[in-house]
């Protein structure tokens, strides 16, 4: 691992309910409903992407998504594989790796570990965001959560790396992410520039 790499620190802020990363620009939880408290108050709007729309099957090449204009693409060496909403490494302890466009201030999933038959297994995960901000945690399964978000500049790649505690190999897996994105400056003019016209509309007709 880079020595660059900063393993956050949990310093839970309990009347809030998230934690606060070592590095003062970067937040995280693993509360989902915090992370979308958090990000909303920050006037951040949140999209999902549930893999729904991707076949199952295996990708060697690595697979890509969109959702509210947030483009992404999945890879790991020995391909990705997809199954019924999940993305999956097809090696495994193989890292899976995610780039976004454009960068979103916060990112979260229900990131844990599978077998080669996608059934969740007990493993360390281990996420690392694009400034090498690193967070370190136990998994069980889909139901566990790991969010960030970013008060300076924004989060374009995810990777994923999970470490087994059992026998057998051991596959990294997310289930749902989420995106959290402030709208641009002028992207806000805009639209409250056509909210404008639409109520000059109005009063004309």
């Amino acid at each position: 691992m880079s020595s660059r790499a900063l393993f956050a620190s949990i310093a839970v802020l309990a009347s809030a309910g998230y934690a606060v990363a070592d590095t003062s620009s970067i937040f995280y939880t693993v509360d989902s409903a915090a992370w979308a408290a958090y990000a909303t108050n920050a006037g951040a709007s949140i999209s999902t992407e549930n893999f729904s729309a991707i076949s199952s099957g295996f990708y060697g090449s690595g697979v890509s998504g969109a959702v509210s204009g947030i483009s992404w693409t999945a890879t790991a060496t020995g391909g990705v594989s997809a199954y019924s909403g999940l993305v999956s490494t097809s090696a495994g302890s193989t890292t899976l790796n995610f780039a976004i466009s454009p960068g979103v201030n916060g990112i979260g999933g229900n990131i844990y570990g599978t077998d080669a038959k996608f059934v969740a297994v007990p493993a360390i995960i281990t996420v690392t965001l694009t400034d090498s901000t690193t967070y370190v945690g136990y998994s069980n399964g889909p139901s566990d959560f790991i969010g960030f978000y970013s008060s300076l500049a924004t989060i374009s790649s995810l990777s994923i790396q999970v470490a087994g505690t059992g026998a057998g190999a051991t596959y990294a897996t997310v289930d749902n992410l989420y995106f959290a994105s402030v709208p641009a400056p002028g992207a806000i003019a805009l639209i409250g520039a056509a909210g404008l016209v639409a109520r000059r509309r109005e009063r004309q007709a």
